[in-house]
């Protein structure tokens, strides 16, 4: 379990295709490997992965055909910067919203416009995930915990805001993206729930 507050940004090292899964190293950049044991979950832009190996700094992850068919890690390229989470322990604080770490989609950064020293991020998402975006809800985008600020439906789609303060651009990948670039998109837990339990009665 995560909370979708970032502790680190961390540099694709290695990506090595394996009997159609792919195992990646990627290199910490403040994060301390000495707090990382075998086994042990983490997020890696957003998608919980678990560490296989460690050596010469990097942690190394097993990345089943499952998660490549779900997210844009096998698009990833050496030398790109993913947003890392180490799981959440009993005592910790809970800083963000409930994260697992399982990707519902993606979402495409349509339009970023300055709001006094803040930043709005308008996205796209795809209509199975409209249902689960409320205004002032929560969703994680690569791994960090965002609060909607505007929420609106289209028959193609559906279209969110979201509100990055320069603290967020300065410590996660979110600020270098770039119009059309697209992200891993987890809808909030309670909301896909509630969803689901709606479903069945």
């Amino acid at each position: 379990m995560f909370t979708g507050i970032v502790q680190d940004v961390g540099e694709i090292e290695s990506l090595e295709p394996r009997s159609g899964d792919l195992v990646i190293g990627i290199r910490p950049g403040a994060l301390d490997t000495k707090l990382v044991k075998l086994g042990d979950s983490i997020a890696v832009a957003g998608v919980c992965l678990t560490a296989v190996s460690i050596a010469s700094g990097c942690v190394f992850f097993d990345v089943s055909k499952e998660t490549l068919s779900r997210t844009l890690l096998g698009n990833s390229s050496v030398g790109d910067g993913v947003n890392l989470e180490l799981a959440m322990g009993a005592q910790d604080r809970f800083g963000g919203h409930l994260v697992s770490g399982h990707v519902d989609g993606l979402a495409t950064l349509i339009e970023s416009t300055a709001s006094a020293r803040s930043t709005r991020m308008r996205f796209s998402g795809s209509r199975e995930v409209a249902a689960f975006i409320a205004e002032k809800g929560s969703v994680t985008l690569d791994g960090v915990s965002l609060t909607v600020n505007d929420v609106r439906d289209t028959q193609a789609e559906v279209i969110f805001e979201v509100n990055l303060v320069p603290h967020t651009l300065g410590v996660t990948t979110l600020g270098r993206l770039t119009t059309k670039d697209s992200v891993h998109l987890e809808v909030d837990m309670v909301a896909r729930y509630l969803k689901r339990m709606q479903e069945c009665v």
